[in-house]
């Protein structure tokens, strides 16, 4: 196949377009429907918002849970301008890709390929370079796309590694600043990405483990309040008051005489 080719795919309930693979790209959105898309080895779900991109050579099948509603879009090497991609950001051009897209990329994409198809219908001396544009516009977007997933991806794993730390480490004297180092990011980052993981700071979640682990020791141990202070990571009695009175509602004195009254009742 030369050049681009833009068309709408419908497969009803229970349909399968069995294992095959061509000698040009093709980009998928699902516009409605349900189903999957097996892509070298590996199935994927589809539905509305997926995009998909499938490389030359790459064998793949679809399959039809319960009616699925495709644009594709057919388009050979030269057209993809595979060469103009910057170094180290040619996914689009030269490997599988899946992705749900957000509610404004999809929109975004939904509009490029509406596009696409008036011109292909439209077909006057500026068509075809109309077409390269879009389709590049596209490709552009996927990989913005999937070079966002990555970073929140990234971003998860750095949140899961600051809380793991603090769940280990909580009776050390950490600050903010110190987490932030050992993920190698500023403070602000560091109270960004955790924030969006859990809904809470990295400090207040530290101060919730510690609270949790002073609770635990008032009720089932005799330890001196102090040596508990000190013991889950406070430097003075003052603070070590303040974060619990602010967290359980009352002294940690209150609290060890509440818990050995209900534990004799």
């Amino acid at each position: 196949m030369n050049g681009i080719h833009c068309y709408e795919a419908k497969h009803l309930q229970g349909y399968t377009i069995k294992e095959h693979m061509h000698d040009y790209y093709q980009l998928l959105y699902v516009i409605e429907g349900e189903g999957a898309l097996r892509l070298d080895g590996k199935s994927r779900p589809l539905g509305a918002g997926h995009a998909a991109v499938i490389p030359p050579h790459a064998s793949h099948s679809v399959a039809s849970d319960n009616g699925l509603t495709l644009l594709v879009l057919a388009y050979d090497k030269e057209s993809a301008g595979e060469h103009a991609m910057p170094q180290g950001l040619q996914k689009p051009w030269t490997s599988p890709m899946h992705m749900k897209l957000n509610v404004m990329a999809a929109g975004e994409l939904r509009l490029l390929l509406r596009k696409a198809l008036f011109e292909q219908k439209r077909m006057d001396a500026f068509s075809e370079w109309a077409l390269r544009i879009h389709l590049q516009a596209m490709l552009l977007l996927l990989a913005r796309a999937e070079q966002s997933a990555l970073v929140t991806d990234a971003d998860g794993l750095r949140a899961e590694r600051i809380r793991d730390y603090i769940d280990s480490h909580y009776y050390e004297p950490l600050t903010l600043r110190d987490l932030a180092y050992k993920l190698g990011v500023s403070t602000r980052h560091t109270t960004t990405i955790f924030k969006k993981q859990y809904h809470q700071t990295p400090m207040h979640y530290l101060t919730e483990v510690r609270i949790g682990v002073a609770k635990k020791l008032l009720a089932e141990t005799e330890g001196e309040i102090a040596s508990i202070c000190f013991e889950i990571g406070y430097e003075s009695v003052p603070a070590f008051y303040r974060a619990f009175k602010n967290s359980a509602g009352m002294s940690p004195h209150k609290y060890r005489l509440q818990q050995q009254h209900g534990a004799a009742e």
